[in-house]
């Protein structure tokens, strides 16, 4: 029988052992995405993908998971920025562990906003690793310092 720390663990994880326990939340965010991505049916995948790619540059995909993600915007019309289900499944969980990787260091807000995705989704709503990642989501929401008074405040 596991132990509950290796239970929970994404298939995808890239870290020895699978053990999310000794992860920091920066990165247990991104393994916990990667398995909800990995559970969404396909049409919530594709809505999952757009929303992490929304506040990247094209340069910004094309150095992530190998250009994929740039393929995919470009191969849709890069201003539409929408990801077709054919798309969604190329992507496997561990391009998705990069992206949120990458995602987190230009916008937090963008991985926060997520959470009204996956809260949204019945088909989600039974699914542990989604429950975790929302309650994470959550509380790193509550304990950041807000940022005020700078140009890139996301808040008029």
């Amino acid at each position: 029988m596991p132990t509950p720390s290796t239970a929970i663990a994404p298939r995808a994880t890239p870290w020895p052992g699978g053990a999310m326990a000794a992860q920091s939340p920066a990165d247990l965010v991104p393994a916990l995405v990667a398995r909800v991505f990995e559970e969404a049916p396909a049409a919530m995948r594709g809505r999952l993908l757009e929303q992490l790619i929304k506040p990247l540059s094209l340069l910004s995909l094309v150095a992530v998971a190998n250009g994929l993600f740039a393929r995919i915007t470009a191969g849709n019309g890069w201003s539409s920025r929408e990801v077709n289900v054919e798309d969604a499944n190329r992507v496997n969980p561990a391009d998705v562990v990069a992206l949120v990787h990458h995602v987190q260091q230009v916008s937090v807000q963008a991985v926060e906003s997520l959470a009204k995705i996956i809260s949204a989704s019945p088909v989600l709503a039974g699914s542990a690793a989604a429950a975790m990642l929302l309650t994470l989501l959550a509380s790193q929401a509550r304990n950041r310092t807000p940022v005020a008074g700078n140009d890139f405040d996301p808040t008029p």
